[in-house]
């Protein structure tokens, strides 16, 4: 990967992952092409923070019906929970909600 907004697509806000935050934890949409290695990296560049471990997990689309025509398809994807390191400030992003 080249850029790190390419890695992060967006945040994952739940009802989960809001209680995972009071653990410094953190959730977000990635990338299903980026590995740990970039996703770290990435989140560092991006929030100016000290990422301790990274949860990867991907998950495949469903079969849908879309009213009166035939089974579509929602898109694959790879979410990534952050654990921040000790110390770390909190990313920005989410303490505004």
């Amino acid at each position: 990967m080249k850029d790190a907004r390419d890695v992060i697509i967006r945040p994952l806000i739940s009802e989960k992952s809001s209680d995972l935050m009071e653990e410094n934890k953190y959730t977000f949409v990635v990338s299903g092409k980026a590995n740990k290695i970039e996703i770290k990296r990435a989140l560092e560049e991006i929030f100016d923070v000290k990422v301790k471990a990274v949860n990867t997990a991907n998950f495949k689309g469903k079969r849908k019906r879309l009213g009166r025509y035939p089974m579509g398809k929602q898109p694959s994807w790879k979410k990534a929970v952050i654990t921040l390191a000790e110390g770390s400030k909190p990313i920005e992003l989410f303490e505004s909600r």
